[in-house]
């Protein structure tokens, strides 16, 4: 059920069933698992890190390093996330752990301050397959690296590149090329598109804009 509430985009609910999937059976690793990924979701990051922990000291696998890497991110902690990331676990990882695991280091780069850093976390990740499952996210999280490097070019033909891989939405791609582009847009009352005769037409018209002086959309940007 946790995992289900998961898909509907119900992290508070899986959570609550977690939780008592491991109240009932605490010393069984998948339910700590499960504990730790929908902590991970609703942003307890102490707590997430600490079940997935356990998780991994009953299993055995490694599988969850990059997330718990990213709990160490979300806790102020980037040089934690690094060590993670070059723990000899991590050697062992396969190719999407290993990626997802890059988008962390990159994350936590940017968190201290090195931007440069950021980029080259990435640079040998495969950027050009666009049949993996992390194909959207890596191409995302590169482009991000870029633009905070002052890239903005390369950073624009990225989002680019990731918009067309993610065709379920799954980054804000196409809004962070909105921003870029300048595209813009008002928010206006269709009730009342007719003035009165005794109304002046305003010269500039509401809705979709080149970003001339208007306000901006705002950014969903996210790190994990």
């Amino acid at each position: 059920m946790a995992a289900q509430l998961l898909l509907e985009v119900d992290p508070e609910a899986a959570h609550a069933h977690a939780e008592v999937a491991a109240y009932l059976a605490a010393r069984t690793a998948v339910c700590r698992e499960a504990v730790g990924v929908t902590a991970y979701a609703t942003g307890r990051w102490a707590q997430a890190l600490s079940e997935l922990r356990a998780a991994r000291r009953l299993s055995g696998s490694d599988s969850y390093l990059a997330v718990m890497a990213d709990c160490e991110r979300g806790l102020g902690r980037p040089e934690k996330a690094l060590e993670l990331a070059a723990s000899p676990q991590a050697r062992h990882l396969g190719e999407a752990e290993r990626v997802e695991l890059a988008i962390v280091v990159s994350g936590a780069r940017r968190d201290m301050g090195q931007p440069d850093a950021a980029v080259a976390a990435l640079r040998n990740c495969p950027l050009t397959d666009d049949r993996a499952e992390y194909a959207g996210r890596l191409r995302y999280a590169y482009a991000d690296a870029l633009l905070a490097a002052g890239r903005r070019d390369d950073a624009r033909e990225w989002f680019h590149r990731a918009l067309a891989v993610d065709s379920d939405g799954e980054t804000d791609a196409a809004e962070r090329l909105d921003e870029l582009d300048g595209v813009t847009f008002d928010n206006f009352d269709d009730t009342d598109d007719e003035p009165d005769d005794d109304t002046e037409v305003a010269d500039q018209p509401a809705g979709v804009h080149d970003g001339s002086g208007t306000e901006q959309r705002g950014d969903d940007e996210v790190d994990a």
